[in-house]
């Protein structure tokens, strides 16, 4: 049986001292869990490491960064150390996973861990493995890295089997491995082995629930998480994101309230510890969980404190995307397309896939009010920020980029009354949406393509086609308002429809 070795982390008040932060990143908790990551570093930092590698389960990478600068100062010689501090940088499962500013410092990180003597073969399969991900060989993509990255720490995992943060960092490694155009979710089924003997073990061990929830992070396998998500925020009370995670679960499963419970505390926690970034993911939750019970003025308070909030640094993506994507989502889902003809795009300085959003609003109001022509040139913007986003290597979100312009096509189309057009965009850009999963900085689509489809076929008097479509988005989205209140009137009209065929009709 798997074992903690002596050093038991059950951190309670552990500092309070301020640490610089990024604004995407995360404070320092009081509490973290449990974690033992021995090394051949001096026993008078053994629970200093601990408590660093606790921080990274929990993904307050800042706080981490400085806990592990910690350890450096107080044994230069530790060579996991800098490890840790490189570790810090990377963000398997943000985007990006590692900012291009942070690779010179990584690279430099790396190299000073490899110039350390000594240290156990386990800790030097460790930093040879991230070393991957920092090579200074510039032909290699993030892909090729990561592959590299990955295939180390199998190895590494493999040859110690009964060492839990192997097994952990290998798993986290698979996470960030799998590919979203795999449906049958391969890469999380893998990690999940890996995952869940280790936390039957060590129950109050962060990372475990918390790469437990990512792994399951699906329609296929949410209900699975669901034990994880109930347990993460108890585990480590204090980490914003300790206390957010479990509403990916949630949103899953079409558990609103749970949702609105998780985020809120999120988002106090955040805002306490002055973590922009996690307050505003917190926040885009919320507006997404209050608008699907049909509370639309507690979705419109959490927008006005979007407002009061200055200087927001729209730059930095997990910033950038919930500032845009929150009054977005409640112009979308409420169809108020005047306020979707208002929203004001994001500076120049955001990425292509957040200035997106924006135009993707303002070419759905221009349609949907008539005014086909100019909705076809915010298309035709959609497919310039696609360009670019291919151009710099981001596929994916270029993908997800195409769907917005096919969609705002979609809706020009019926508004010039080419219904078949129409329809053939909207169940292309569904069948796309559907083909992969999101990424973990959204709870979803702001409105699903399958569930505009269902919309749009009740337009054109479909409606037993609609029910169908409506029924596919609440498998794939379970309890989603718009999909709900469509397939219930989709039900109805394709009553009301029968009747009248079989009065129209009857019997001989």
């Amino acid at each position: 049986m798997l074992k903690l070795s002596a050093t038991l982390l059950c951190i309670v008040a552990l500092s309070t001292l301020p640490v610089a932060q990024e604004a995407h990143e995360h404070g320092i908790p009081e509490q973290l869990g449990a974690v033992s990551f021995p090394t051949s570093c001096s026993a008078a930092v053994q629970a200093d490491f601990d408590r660093a590698v606790a921080l990274l389960h929990s993904f307050a990478y800042s706080a981490a960064e400085s806990a592990f600068r910690e350890v450096a100062d107080k044994e230069p010689k530790c060579a996991m150390a800098h490890w840790g501090i490189a570790m810090s940088y990377f963000h398997q499962l943000w985007d990006p996973p590692i900012a291009a500013a942070k690779m010179d410092p990584g690279q430099k990180e790396m190299e000073r861990a490899q110039q350390i003597p000594g240290g156990s073969e386990r800790e030097r399969g460790f930093i040879n493995a991230l070393s991957l991900m920092y090579s200074t060989d510039s032909k290699l993509t993030y892909q090729n890295r990561l592959q590299n990255y990955t295939e180390a720490m199998q190895k590494l995992a493999a040859a110690n089997p009964q060492e839990v943060e192997s097994q952990v960092f290998y798993a986290l490694a698979l996470l960030a491995s799998a590919p979203p155009s795999d449906k049958t979710h391969s890469y999380q089924k893998r990690a999940i082995a890996v995952l869940q003997p280790l936390y039957d073990q060590h129950p109050q061990h962060p990372g475990l629930p918390h790469y437990l929830i990512h792994a399951c992070d699906n329609a296929e396998m949410a209900r699975e998480g669901l034990p994880a998500a109930q347990a993460y925020a108890k585990i480590a009370p204090s980490a914003p994101h300790a206390l957010h995670m479990p509403s990916h679960i949630f949103t899953r499963l079409g558990m609103w309230d749970e949702s609105i419970a998780s985020n809120l505390a999120a988002q106090a926690a955040a805002r306490k510890q002055g973590d922009t970034g996690e307050e505003l993911h917190a926040m885009d939750y919320l507006v997404y969980a209050y608008l699907q019970l049909g509370e639309n003025g507690q979705a419109a308070r959490v927008i006005q404190e979007l407002k009061s909030m200055p200087e927001l640094n729209r730059g930095d993506f997990k910033i950038g995307y919930a500032a845009t994507a929150m009054p977005v989502r409640y112009a979308v889902e409420q169809q108020h397309w005047d306020d979707a003809l208002a929203i004001e795009p994001p500076p120049s300085t955001a990425a292509p896939h957040v200035v997106a959003i924006a135009v993707w609003a303002r070419g759905l109001g221009l349609a949907h009010t008539g005014h086909a022509a100019d909705a076809r040139a915010q298309a035709a913007t959609l497919q310039q920020l696609e360009d670019q986003l291919h151009k710099l290597g981001r596929d994916y979100w270029a993908g997800q980029v195409d769907i917005q312009r096919l969609e705002v096509l979609a809706w020009a189309s019926q508004a010039e009354g080419k219904s078949d057009e129409a329809l053939a965009l909207l169940r292309e850009a569904a069948d796309t949406e559907d083909a992969v999963e999101k990424l973990p900085v959204t709870p979803g689509p702001i409105v699903p393509a399958r569930e505009q489809l269902g919309e749009l076929l009740l337009l054109v008097n479909q409606p037993q086609m609609a029910l169908k479509e409506f029924q596919i988005a609440l498998a794939n989205a379970p309890g989603r308002r718009g999909a709900v209140t469509g397939a219930a009137r989709a039900t109805q009209l394709a009553e009301v429809a029968e009747k009248n065929r079989q009065t129209a009709s009857p019997p001989q």
